[in-house]
């Protein structure tokens, strides 16, 4: 197959966020998060790791204006990068658009390390010589009411010549189902003009969750956050690496980055006693590194203050958050409604009966039943 060119594909770090959701916590969340392309370029410059050229797909910052700290910071490691021999090209997002008139890209453009893209249409920006194969790249960074959005772009540009064609784009491709943005400023990409260019691969961003779609015959690959930012959005945790070679199939790898866990756990509390027993199922899924969010589900026959319990387990997760939705059913409760001449005493009345005829395996889906159907008639007597 020849000479191979070892692609770290990054998009979507967002450095700068402040997960605000996580209280005292956050600063120290924040910090973390940001050191994320420093973990990057640690990666890359690693001799096994075999990195040849990185690609930033869009949302490097969390906004146009980063603090100051926070671009000297990727600033430097963008120059290790360069310092390594390790070529790195960077396309604008979204988040951090290049529109607006003091955007870090075009204030610090000129002290950019690599190939930073200015053009609002796309454009074979630059050929680059990366391991002995010429790099064909191609991109736009989206600029509001220049890069035409709506119809979407229909003729991607590919230089002649051998090589490999590398495109980089932060939006959204229309293979992927998802309704449009009415503001034009997800940059959506169509699938079929995207093919008509050939390009071997299509490196994206915008999309937070990792998917590989087969592009005309490329591969075109969001390769997801590494670090997540709260419980719908938790990263996908990964280093993406692509191989491409001239005339040769693109071969894909994933590396595990070390990413916070980042995660939502849906627990039926049907059949549980007591506060105890809330505890004592909180506790078996005890992780000091987690970032845990628990949906207590079922029907609950004691009373339970979600924010002290998560504080009583405070110290066996990195952060607690406890959402009841269950449908509280106190015996005394249940008691009362069954004496009622109503649709709701009726219901009670039957799957109470349910209940008592009911196997261990049964009750649950009969609590939830009760839980469901008392819920549809919205606390109202039916009568």
């Amino acid at each position: 197959m020849g000479a191979v060119v070892r692609i770290l594909h990054l998009g979507d770090l967002h450095l700068g966020y402040e997960p605000r959701f996580l209280g005292p916590r956050a600063p120290a969340f924040q910090a973390e998060r940001d050191r994320v392309l420093e973990r990057a370029v640690d990666f890359a410059l690693r001799p096994e790791s075999g990195v040849q050229l990185v690609v930033i797909a869009g949302d490097l910052f969390e906004t146009h204006r980063p603090p100051a700290r926070l671009v000297e910071h990727v600033l430097a490691q963008l120059r290790r990068l360069e310092a390594g021999g390790i070529p790195v090209v960077t396309v604008p997002g979204n988040h951090d658009e290049i529109t607006y008139h003091d955007s870090v890209y075009l204030e610090r453009r000129q002290e950019w390390p690599g190939v930073l893209v200015t053009n609002p249409l796309p454009e074979h920006v630059a050929t680059l010589e990366v391991a002995g194969v010429p790099v064909h790249l191609y991109s736009l960074a989206y600029r509001g009411g220049v890069t035409p959005t709506n119809p979407p772009l229909d003729r991607f540009p590919r230089a002649d010549g051998p090589g490999v064609h590398l495109a980089v784009f932060h939006g959204t491709l229309d293979s992927l189902g998802l309704p449009p943005d009415e503001t034009g400023r997800s940059l959506p990409l169509r699938a079929e003009a995207l093919a008509r260019a050939e390009y071997d691969y299509i490196a994206l961003g915008h999309i937070h969750a990792r998917h590989e779609i087969r592009v005309g015959r490329g591969v075109a690959v969001y390769p997801g956050p590494v670090e997540g930012k709260g419980f719908d959005d938790p990263g996908a945790g990964v280093w993406q690496l692509v191989d491409l070679a001239p005339g040769g199939p693109v071969r894909l790898e994933t590396v595990p980055a070390g990413r916070r866990p980042i995660e939502t756990l849906d627990l039926d509390v049907t059949g549980m006693e007591g506060p105890e027993d809330l505890a004592a199922a909180l506790m078996a899924r005890s992780n000091p590194q987690a970032i845990l969010r628990v949906r207590l589900t079922g029907a609950l026959g004691f009373p339970v203050d979600p924010e002290a319990m998560a504080e009583r387990l405070r110290d066996r997760f990195y952060h607690l958050e406890i959402v009841d939705e269950t449908m509280s059913l106190s015996p005394a409760l249940l008691a009362a409604w069954a004496q009622e001449p109503t649709v709701r005493g009726e219901l009670v009345r039957r799957l109470q009966a349910r209940w008592e005829a009911a196997d261990e395996a049964e009750r649950p889906v009969i609590a939830l039943a009760l839980r469901y159907g008392l819920a549809a008639l919205k606390g109202g007597t039916g009568r």
